[in-house]
């Protein structure tokens, strides 16, 4: 499976699951559950380095902003939301993350931890086992700043500071 096939999976999950993150992940997995192990695997791989792909402080910045904090795992579940909204939301997110003010899905959860596990749990249905870790270095996530800063915030996510912190 190569990340083409991955992304037109999570987004055939997207539209099948009209959006809903818990249905998108049941669907995924049923999908998942249907293929070799090897491309189980593969799967697996994709998401994790979109994972790390995904790691840093802009986007931590604005998951904090858009759920009113973010712990560790709170920026874990944020990232698995963020995979599940398809390759473009993801792309223009890495590149700009105060675009995702103009994702309609904001006005719900943007969290999705089930989306996490689909790989791992599709593979011991298939195969009886657990499947092998996927090893991937986390970066630096370099220099950070105080998320409860109001103008850092102000500067750094002007759109996403306007919805989620301005009355």
């Amino acid at each position: 499976m190569d990340r083409d096939v991955f992304w037109k999976l999570i987004e055939q999950g997207r539209e099948a699951s009209a959006g809903d993150c818990e249905d998108q992940a049941a669907w995924l997995q049923r999908e998942l559950e249907k293929l070799p192990p090897e491309e189980i695997l593969d799967f697996q791989r994709h998401f994790r380095d979109m994972e790390v792909e995904s790691y840093g402080w802009n986007l931590w910045g604005a998951a904090y902003l858009i759920n009113g904090g973010c712990s560790d795992d709170g920026f874990d579940y944020f990232r698995g939301w963020l995979i599940a909204q398809g390759r473009g939301a993801f792309e223009q997110a890495l590149a700009d993350p105060d675009s995702l003010v103009d994702l309609p899905q904001l006005e719900e959860d943007v969290e999705c931890e089930d989306i996490l596990y689909v790989g791992y749990t599709a593979y011991r249905q298939v195969t009886g086992d657990d499947p092998p870790p996927v090893e991937r270095e986390l970066p630096d996530l370099g220099d950070d700043w105080d998320f409860d800063d109001d103008d850092e915030m102000r500067t750094r996510y002007p759109k996403l500071f306007a919805k989620f912190c301005e009355d």
